[in-house]
């Protein structure tokens, strides 16, 4: 595999699942510049009046930048690495990994926003990645700064593409504190996106499938 510019080479998959490959969050990130995330939070700080002497406040310009080189990880990788097609499969039906829990941040606010993507997809000639990859993938597309529509949308092509795929569907359920916290105040409300490839487009029989599956059974 070709080592990525801004990431340490990640094992090689061996098949179905790949739980030995560190989440994004433990993997090596260059490009990050913890100092200026410290000075830019310590800026924050003096700006709304706080203290920046106290004891809880003084290393926390650091724990921020920190946090921001974790849950903006994805920035530094490239989500294609994730499609790698297992060998030798015929399976041509359908497919869905749903209820992965996503964390991401509003890139209006820099505040969360979280929830659930649910990815359906119907592989051609036998095309399929192991199931892992799927969350891993959108793991990686939340882990920067972000809206949600576009999250969905990058999602859904980048399997289509890449797999070659008859049909993708992706859905994500979402609770925005920039909604909750801020503005409005309307904090249990969630945002529902979808995108739609191929057949899940053209055919509604196999779209009301597939959201029948991702809606049955209580969760």
């Amino acid at each position: 595999m070709k080592k990525n510019d801004n990431l340490e080479a990640l094992p090689e998959s061996d098949g179905l699942t790949d739980d030995h490959m560190p989440p994004i969050e433990h993997q090596a990130v260059s490009g990050v510049d913890l100092d200026k995330i410290a000075r830019g939070v310590k800026l924050i700080l003096e700006g709304i009046g706080e203290d920046i002497t106290r004891p809880g406040i003084e290393e926390t310009p650091l724990r921020v930048a920190k946090m921001y080189a974790e849950i903006c990880g994805g920035l530094h990788h490239n989500p294609k690495e994730y499609i790698k097609v297992v060998p030798a499969e015929t399976h041509d039906e359908m497919i869905i990994v749903r209820d992965i829990t996503i964390f991401s941040l509003c890139e209006h606010h820099l505040v969360p926003f979280f929830g659930q993507a649910h990815i359906a997809y119907i592989p051609d000639h036998g095309r399929i990645v192991g199931l892992s990859k799927l969350a891993r993938i959108a793991d990686n597309f939340s882990r920067r700064p972000q809206i949600q529509e576009r999250l969905t949308t990058q999602i859904a092509e980048l399997l289509y593409d890449g797999l070659k795929a008859r049909g993708v569907m992706v859905v994500i359920e979402c609770e925005h504190m920039c909604m909750a916290m801020r503005g409005i105040r309307k904090p249990g409300s969630k945002t529902i996106t979808s995108a739609v490839r191929g057949i899940f487009r053209s055919d509604p029989r196999t779209r009301a499938e597939a959201m029948s599956l991702i809606n049955s059974s209580p969760r």
